[in-house]
């Protein structure tokens, strides 16, 4: 059925209804890690190919991403050395994931990662590397590498893409003018006051951004760079990608999807696909009747980072022509500081030394370094019965001296709107600041009385932070003897707001180790394929390691591109 925005009616979009504006081997709808990647592979495979885009940018939440990508034994990894084989990734992804993932769909992953990264060095102008000792999630099951099997992409000059770089979805959180930052050097600029090497890392970022100023380039990294180092081979290749261009139904002759139905300047148009249509679309995570149809309470669509325009358009077209879905409950979850206007997902605020995160009987719930999933989902199967939504991270002033908190500087005082909002408290007692989150100052002593002492052993028998090699990533290697412990002494004492975040959903059309779309019952959708949070995640309910998110992405939109061409 048609349905979008400025578009009204009651009958299925077929060829007679609209105007046919387009006709393609294949149609590739999104233009983020999973869509690009397939277009690209379909134009350097001989097929002609457009790319459909919602927004009036290009590059989707991957473009506001850090943009790590989790492939094991790709040839960025072997050539840095690092110690991976099939073997280990097979073992530790079957670990990961279980049995709810087919164990098909787990081997396409591993088998056509490392030729997808080789395919798109090859035909864009992307480099990537290696972040070093940014540890898988699980280190210690079979497989685990502590030192991480994550890449990120190499610094990208924005020139290369000409007058496309203004029509760049902007990032999450921009890096500072002057500098150039890559993903895995924020664990060493949050320490950048009390570490030696924090401070050669941040004179790095200077440099480097002081180097490319003089070089007249406009230098991009983490998902600035990826996406447009892949819009940078769409361009050479030919493929042309429209904007504001919204999906608002496919086209379905005979069960075959044929092409999609768009809305352009408010009308609706056919695209039609003499080959296939690739959904690349994301997730539903600004969609708030479908989070609330399909997750679990509460939820809504405020404390999602992903891309805006990501509202399921996608994941229901393909409902509508008979897709499965499957992990709708589920999302690539994080805590999150409701700040005003924007959520801040946290990733070393909560596991830096001298910070805890407790429910609201002001009890510890969780091992806050765990990995970010893990933490939400822990705080929603605890909700009901011991309310953990919000739930605070609790640190104090020697914490805020330390380390840098977001974009504020160590020392520095927060904006008066966030106190304002609600999301920032701040006391100078544990029993008043238990007051002004409202938890029994009582236990809130006593559970920083708790922590305290465990944190000067070293050892957190509750809940064994600082056990896994990955905990330690973001933390303090000054801190002895755990480097994610230490004590809650100095007054001011700080809270936050923590509440359920998400980097987008991870449930959508369940698709076969082809990326082809699935029916419920287990029949194939001729001509749909499925690709990123348009597809119920490889990952099943975990998460590998950092870019578990687009590595599976930009595979997976290989693979059915591949797919198409060979069939």
């Amino acid at each position: 059925m048609l349905f979008a925005a400025g578009l009204t009616a009651a009958a299925p979009a077929r060829a007679a209804d609209v105007p046919v504006v387009g006709e393609y081997d294949v149609v590739v709808v999104g233009s983020g890690a999973a869509g690009m990647t397939a277009a690209l592979t379909a134009a350097a495979r001989g097929l002609s190919c457009v790319v459909v885009e919602k927004a009036g940018t290009f590059g989707g939440s991957a473009a506001r991403s850090g943009a790590g990508i989790w492939i094991p034994c790709n040839p960025v990894l072997l050539a840095a050395g690092v110690p991976d084989t099939p073997q280990k990734a097979a073992a530790y992804l079957a670990a990961v994931v279980g049995g709810e993932v087919p164990a098909d769909r787990q081997r396409a992953f591993l088998t056509h990662g490392p030729a997808m990264i080789a395919f798109v060095m090859a035909h864009s102008p992307l480099r990537f590397r290696w972040m070093e000792g940014y540890s898988d999630y699980y280190p210690e099951l079979p497989g685990g590498l502590p030192n991480g099997r994550s890449i990120e992409p190499d610094q990208l000059d924005g020139n290369v893409l000409g007058p496309e770089l203004a029509r760049l979805n902007p990032p999450y959180l921009p890096v500072p003018d002057g500098l150039v930052v890559f993903s895995s050097d924020y664990k060493w600029l949050n320490l950048a006051a009390v570490s030696a090497k924090g401070l050669a890392v941040s004179a790095a970022c200077l440099a480097r951004g002081t180097e490319a100023a003089l070089k007249g380039q406009k230098p991009l990294t983490m998902g600035q760079a990826l996406a447009g180092g892949l819009r940078a081979g769409l361009l050479r290749a030919g493929v042309p990608v429209r904007l504001n261009t919204p999906l608002v139904d496919l086209e379905v002759e005979n069960g075959a999807v044929t092409g999609v139905v768009v809305a352009a300047g408010g009308d609706p148009g056919l695209i039609r696909a003499r080959r296939g249509v690739v959904i690349g679309s994301g997730g539903f995570e600004h969609n708030a009747a479908m989070r609330a149809q399909y997750q679990r309470q509460p939820i809504g669509t405020a404390w999602t980072v992903g891309a805006k325009e990501n509202t399921g358009d996608g994941i229901r077209a393909g409902e509508r022509a008979g897709a499965d879905l499957d992990l709708m409950e589920d999302a690539w979850w994080g805590p999150a500081i409701p700040l005003p206007g924007r959520p801040y997902f946290c990733l070393a605020e909560r596991t830096l030394p001298g910070g805890l995160i407790v429910d609201q009987a002001g009890e510890r719930f969780v091992n806050e370094a765990a990995p970010y999933s893990d933490v939400v989902h822990v705080m929603y199967d605890r909700n009901a019965a011991d309310p953990t939504i919000p739930a605070w991270l609790i640190t104090d002033q020697n914490y805020r001296n330390r380390y840098l908190f977001g974009d504020i500087a160590p020392a520095l005082p927060f904006p008066d709107d966030w106190y304002g909002s609600g999301a920032v408290r701040k006391a100078w007692t544990l029993s008043a600041l238990a007051g002004e989150i409202g938890v029994p100052p009582a236990a809130l002593r006593a559970t920083v009385g708790r922590f305290n002492g465990q944190a000067l052993t070293g050892r957190d028998p509750d809940f064994h932070r600082g056990d896994s090699a990955y905990d330690h990533y973001y933390t303090d290697p000054a801190v002895l003897p755990n480097s994610c412990l230490a004590p809650l002494w100095l007054p001011p004492f700080h809270a936050f707001k923590i509440v359920p975040g998400d980097l987008g959903t991870k449930g959508g059309m369940r698709t076969d180790a082809r990326a082809r779309v699935l029916r419920p019952d287990g029949t194939v959708i001729a001509g749909l394929y499925a690709a990123g949070n348009a597809s119920a995640a490889v990952m099943g309910h975990s998460y590998a390691g950092a870019g578990s998110t687009i590595g599976p992405a930009m595979t997976f939109g290989y693979i059915a591109a591949n797919d198409i061409a060979d069939h």
